[in-house]
């Protein structure tokens, strides 16, 4: 029998590992499993390059729970210890024997999926357990021996009986720890983090893990089903995604994984930490906003990297140049993927448009790069359902929608149904209407600004398509100016004057008699103050309440011989114009009905 003091720098040790090390007790599991996965990969690689002559046998990880004994057992057939190797790699904290065996074996292939790397996921055990043993054989010829420790300094190490080849880590769980004790409690935790480890990993009789995911094989080797299989798998009870991008770099970094497109139509509010972060296999967090460009956390699916650094306890990124590197080639990947489809197939890629144009829209406004590559696949749609290339809308327009500076004029509309009435006035006088409806659509719109130089995108029911948009006829007006002026009080008097301004406008027959305006000026700044939350102060509602001179009401509204008639006239014309921009409500819009009635 030996005694001895693990070698460390202060008695305080385990209290800190214990409270402060890791930021969440139940990856005492995953350290753990993670190990003995580890101690079989040596063993598979020493026998891969002779130095283990031996049988390695079905390799593979078993987790057991006693409830009465009030312990957990970590059981592997792996590569094992010999005593001086505990006292190497157990009695040392942070002398990573992982770390040490990838060193010595890095040139032969296999080593580098050994996952352990600070020398401290043992040390986890402590956090929920008042005592642990490791009874372990190594591979080589000598005794087994069993390490006791009950989370002071103090340690025995003695030899036993063992015939088979590995370790065993018997935790006696704390009281303060016996959630642990719960077999759904562990069968969770296993699913989460060890659920893709590369050996099995056997709880009870369950074997809960895939040792080889889809990500982990080549693309070659895989058929669309079997992408669509390992959703499945990742997300039980989904719809099926668009399509995937199967991520697979060795230089100048480490990177596989599978990305998928899920269907998001125009709902932003969608649940994001969708992507899971994998490091050779075991689950580190599905938080990777420093390694995913924000645009891109709305996809789903798998990124795996031995490459990405992580804090101590493997439990969050740590920024460096390589996350930069891998968030720069996975923004590559998915603006090569979107241009393939766009070249290959347009049909196909037209129809999945809607479903994808949150992803791609999100992209143009927060990554300069990613914008720049777009450009050559993002489409425009218009009010017909139709889609073009921003070229093919450019060529479409510029016959008929230029100003008096032959710039184009971009006519959108922000809802279809809202400004139906627009959207045909503008469509009967042969302009073309964009969709720039969703979320992203205000915004969106500033930016494609910027693309088209030399332009302005208006909204259909702002300000008078007619004096945007240079014609060769104007529509000349049925009223003259003193007419125009006698009239301009009556209508002002039926509309609150803080809020509009009655102008006069020569527009066709079929137009409605008033219409209500908003310069794309005011709705700009309104939009600014929206963003700003209050930065640009507060800005005032404020709209035109626009008469059509050549509308036949109008003119039967000026020749009108009794006043009372004349104005509810006016007033019915401008409450038609309010309630097709639904701005009739509450008394007014009781007034308006009982006044149809009569008017009837």
């Amino acid at each position: 029998m030996q005694n001895g003091k693990i070698n460390v720098q202060t008695e305080n040790i385990f209290p800190i590992i214990k409270k402060f090390l890791y930021s969440d007790h139940e990856i005492f599991l995953r350290e753990l499993v993670s190990n003995a996965v580890d101690a079989c990969q040596k063993i598979k690689t020493l026998s891969s390059i002779g130095e283990f002559k031996g049988e390695a046998g079905e390799l593979r990880v078993e987790v057991t729970l006693n409830k009465e004994a009030k312990t957990i057992t970590i059981k592997d057939n792996g590569i094992g210890m010999t005593s001086e190797e505990v006292e190497k790699y157990i009695n040392q904290i942070a002398f990573s024997g992982a770390e040490e065996f990838v060193n010595k074996y890095k040139d032969k292939g296999e080593a580098n999926s050994i996952i352990g790397h600070f020398g401290l996921g043992f040390y986890s055990s402590f956090m929920v357990s008042k005592k642990v043993d490791i009874l372990t054989k190594s591979f080589k010829d000598g005794s087994a021996v069993k390490w006791e420790c009950d989370g002071s300094p103090d340690y025995t190490l003695t030899q036993i009986e063992k015939t088979e080849r590995g370790t065993e880590i018997v935790l006696h769980v704390a009281e303060d720890s016996e959630e642990f004790l719960e077999e759904s409690r562990l069968k969770t935790i296993l699913t989460k983090y060890c659920k893709f480890l590369p050996v099995e990993i056997k709880f009870g009789e369950e074997v809960i893990n895939n040792p080889k995911p889809a990500w982990t094989k080549k693309p070659l080797d895989l058929k669309e089903e079997d992408y669509k299989s390992f959703y499945k798998e990742l997300y039980p009870f989904s719809e099926d995604p668009l399509f995937n991008i199967h991520l697979n770099v060795d230089y100048p970094f480490n990177l596989t994984g599978i990305l998928y497109f899920p269907r998001l139509k125009n709902n932003f509010e969608i649940q994001k930490n969708k992507i899971q972060l994998y490091c050779n296999q075991v689950f580190v967090t599905d938080s990777v906003e420093g390694i995913v460009p924000e645009f891109l956390t709305m996809l789903n699916g798998v990124i795996d990297s031995p490459d990405i650094p992580l804090n101590v306890s493997r439990s969050y990124l740590q920024s460096d140049s390589n996350v930069k590197k891998i968030s720069s080639h996975i923004t590559k990947k998915v603006a090569d993927k979107l241009e393939e489809l766009f070249k290959n197939n347009r049909e196909e890629f037209e129809a999945k448009w809607d479903d994808i144009k949150m992803f791609i829209e999100f992209g143009i406004l927060s990554d300069e790069k990613f914008f720049d590559r777009a450009k050559k696949f993002s489409l425009l749609k218009n009010t017909d359902g139709k889609y073009f290339s921003f070229e093919e809308y450019s060529e479409k327009i510029k016959a008929v929608q230029t100003d008096k500076d032959n710039r184009l004029v971009f006519l959108y509309s922000s809802n279809v149904e809202d400004q139906h009435s627009f959207i045909e006035s503008a469509k009967e006088k042969g302009y073309d209407v964009l969709l720039a409806d969703g979320p992203l659509g205000s915004h969106l719109v500033g930016k494609l600004e910027q693309h088209f130089e030399n332009s302005s995108f208006v909204r259909v029911d702002a300000d008078i398509i007619d004096n945007l948009i240079k014609k060769e006829e104007k529509q000349s007006s049925k009223l003259t100016e003193e007419e125009q002026n006698t009239l301009k009080p009556i209508v002002e008097s039926q509309v609150a004057k803080e809020k509009f301004t009655v102008v006069f406008e020569s527009l066709s027959e079929k137009d409605s008699p008033m219409l209500i305006t908003q310069p794309e000026f005011i709705r700009r700044m309104k939009d600014m103050q929206q963003m700003g939350g209050g930065m640009f102060g507060a800005f005032p509602e404020m709209y035109n309440l626009v008469v059509n001179t050549n509308h036949p009401l109008i003119s039967k509204i000026l020749v009108e011989k009794d006043d009372d008639k004349k104005s509810k006239l006016a007033k019915q014309a401008a409450d038609l114009a309010l309630l097709s921009q639904n701005m009739l409500k509450g008394e007014a819009l009781t007034q308006f009905v009982k006044r149809s009635v009569e008017l009837i």
